[in-house]
């Protein structure tokens, strides 16, 4: 069996190794600025010959104690080493020389990144001390260095400000992490005192630390113009939105407005704060509401009605929060009522205009009015919105075309588009420019008192009672000028819904299909028949 051959050059760079990770493992005291430190210091060496000597110039030793190699090469004198050293022996007690970086060749150590070994003429190990840049880049990529710095990092970077002069009147703000609202902070006989700001406007906060300071404000923290701010109330709130935001919508939308700001008001009270608004209040009105104890007709109501009116007052409450006043805060911090259930109804009364009862109303509408007429047929034709079509003007029609310029004004959605127009829509156009010349802005359908204005939505709804009446249709809850727009939705069911949602005025396809398509008992069983005649091939 061949011998073994010993490597003295790779053992000695092995204990090279060993004998630096464990002075670096150890604590010794600089006397240069008395921190501790680790294995990048140097040790402090007493002796009249030698003045401050690296650690890597000696060999590793047990105690305090320097072997006679150590003390030849401090020429006959003992060294005093003022440094803690391993009292636990190694195996080597060789002294190696002083480092001549011109008699040697250092090469990188694989196992650290910031050691460098070499071997003398005698194959004696040499260590080559790190460089100050090789041990910060160490220390940099150590994980747990990394991980402290980030941590003081981000607590560094939270935002602060202060002001004033130490031991006088210096005071702090800084945010609250549980709400983000900003605290103040000063000390007062010795105290160390904060509050609660309210608000997480910075530069407001900037203020009131700066008068803080300089004595204008008291711990009251708030300054004279803000004491002197009227508080917000639901009656002042909803005077703003009456006047900035309601003159904005269309006309049964304001009175709509008009007349829940009003019940919301007798409900809540006139000197409530909208702040303080809560779930037990959403549940006490959404109980007096459906019960009929609140409302303009006193009777219960459905719990869409519910819906509709608690959607109007959380619109209400978003647009204070994102709305400021003259010195530029906001109306409401946060909308109180956000994230709140609102009541769905179930099982909605959605008619349809059957074929039979819009014939049936079509027969009596000349004895009407022809104004009446002329609506009832273009909403079944062209299935838009009575406003829309109350609101047509002659410009707005292009006969020679046989298109219908919808505005977007007068589209509950906004949406303004074009559609053709079908050849009874057409006849009935020709009826209504006899009956009332005109041409240009001329509205299609004026009023009865004023040629210029078109009709009223009162005006629509009491043909639609009358015809009703003359027609011998018994009265039904939701049967009413917009069965005639889930009726052209449910007539055109076979059509692509894109198409639909084009000719009909709509958004989005899911609209159609949740609330406005049908189908009806004759188009199931067909679609059963059909199903019959070409079974699934499985």
């Amino acid at each position: 069996m061949q011998a073994r051959q010993r490597d003295p050059l790779g053992a000695a760079a092995r204990q090279a190794e060993r004998l630096q990770r464990l002075l670096a493992s150890l604590q010794m005291v600089d006397q240069r600025d008395g921190r501790w430190s680790g294995a990048s210091r140097y040790m402090r060496v007493s002796s009249p010959a030698v003045g401050r000597i690296p650690w890597w110039v000696f060999g590793a030793g047990e105690g305090v104690a320097a072997n006679r190699n150590r003390e030849s090469a401090f020429g006959g004198v003992k060294p005093q080493l003022r440094a803690i050293v391993p009292s636990r022996p190694v195996r080597s007690r060789t002294l190696t020389g002083f480092r001549q970086p011109r008699l040697h060749r250092f090469r990188k150590s694989p196992s650290c990144s910031g050691a460098v070994r070499g071997v003398n003429g005698a194959g004696a190990a040499l260590v080559k001390p790190p460089r100050s840049s090789e041990i910060a880049l160490r220390r940099s990529c150590s994980p747990s260095i990394e991980r402290n710095r980030t941590m003081a990092r981000t607590k560094r970077s939270r935002r602060s400000y202060g002001a004033g002069e130490w031991g006088r009147n210096r005071v702090r703000i800084f945010p609250d992490p549980k709400t983000g609202n900003f605290q103040i902070e000063w000390r007062e006989n010795g105290r160390r005192l904060t509050r609660s700001l309210g608000h997480r406007d910075w530069g407001r906060a900037k203020r009131q630390a700066d008068e803080f300071a300089a004595g204008f404000a008291g711990p009251e923290i708030a300054g004279k113009a803000e004491a002197e701010q009227e508080p917000l109330t639901l009656e002042r709130l909803f005077d703003i939105y009456g006047e900035e935001v309601t003159p904005t919508k269309g006309e049964c939308s304001r009175q709509y407005d008009r007349v829940a700001l009003a019940m919301f008001l007798r409900f809540f009270g006139k000197d409530r704060k909208p702040a303080t608004l809560s779930q037990r209040d959403w549940d006490r009105f959404i109980r007096a509401r459906r019960a009929g104890r609140i409302g303009p007709s006193g009777r219960p109501v459905s719990d869409r009605t519910v819906e509709r009116d608690l959607r109007f007052l959380l619109a209400v409450l978003n647009w204070a929060s994102r709305s400021r006043n003259e010195a530029g805060r906001l109306l409401l911090d946060s909308n109180p009522l956000k994230g709140l259930r609102v009541p769905r109804e179930k099982n909605p009364t959605r008619v349809i205009l059957s074929q039979a009862e819009y014939e049936a109303l079509l027969r009596v509408s000349a004895q009407i009015d022809w104004r009446f007429r002329v609506a009832l047929v273009l909403a079944h034709e062209t299935g838009h919105r009575i406003g829309a079509i109350r609101h047509l003007r002659w410009c707005d029609i292009d006969t020679g075309a046989g298109v219908i310029w919808w505005r977007a004004e007068h589209e509950k959605t906004g949406f303004e588009h074009r559609t053709p127009v079908t050849d009874e829509a057409l006849a009935v156009l020709e009826e209504a420019r006899k009956a009332n010349p005109g041409n240009g802005d001329a509205p299609v359908l004026p009023a009865r008192r004023d040629s210029a204005g078109n009709v009223s939505h009162a005006a629509a709804r009491d043909w639609w009672k009358k015809a009703e009446a003359l027609a011998g249709l018994e009265r039904m809850r939701g049967r009413g000028w917009h069965s005639l727009r889930r009726k052209f939705a449910s007539d055109l069911m076979d059509q692509p819904l894109k198409v639909l949602c084009e000719l009909g005025g709509w958004r989005t396809a899911q609209t159609v299909l949740q609330c406005y398509q049908r189908p009806d008992e004759d188009r199931l069983k067909k679609a059963l028949a059909e199903r019959r005649v070409h079974p699934s091939a499985s």
